[in-house]
C-alpha cells in the first residue's frame, strides 16, 4: 500500500505562484511512475505532468514551460511548482502513483486533493 498527502493548494491571483507537494508513505516500486492530475468544475480529470523512474517527464501542453514537475532524491516527495497562473488552471490537484509489476500491470494509489483557485 502507498499512501499520498498533497499540501500547499491555496487562493492566489493570476500571474502567480504555487509549489503543491505529496508525501508518501509505503513501498513504491523501482518501477514507476509518479504524476500530478486536476479535474475542474465540470471537466474531466486530466493529466498535468507526471516523471516515470527513468526520469521521463511528461507535461500537458497548456502547462508546458509554466509547471516543473520533480522529485526528492529518495523519490518519496513529489512536486509541482506552477508558475504564472491561469484562472483556467483552478481545480482540484490530484497526486497519483502508479507502482508496475510484471508484464505491464500496475497499482494505482491517489491523494486526497488540493484545492487551487486562481482568480483574475
Amino acid at each position: 500500500q502507498v499512501q499520498l498527502a498533497e499540501s500547499g493548494g491555496g487562493s492566489v491571483q493570476a500571474g502567480g505562484s504555487l509549489r503543491l507537494s505529496c508525501a508518501t508513505s509505503g513501498h513504491i516500486f523501482s518501477s514507476n511512475v509518479m504524476a500530478w492530475y486536476r479535474r475542474a468544475p465540470g471537466r474531466q480529470r486530466e493529466l498535468v505532468a507526471r516523471i516515470t523512474n527513468t526520469d521521463r517527464i511528461d507535461y500537458l501542453d497548456s502547462v508546458q514551460g509554466r509547471f516543473t514537475i520533480s522529485r526528492d532524491n529518495a523519490g518519496k516527495t513529489l512536486y509541482l511548482q506552477m508558475n504564472y497562473l491561469k484562472p483556467e488552471d483552478t481545480a482540484v490537484y490530484y497526486c497519483n502513483v502508479k507502482n508496475y509489476f510484471y508484464k505491464g500491470a500496475h497499482c494505482d494509489y491517489w491523494g486526497q486533493g488540493t484545492q487551487v483557485t486562481v482568480y483574475s
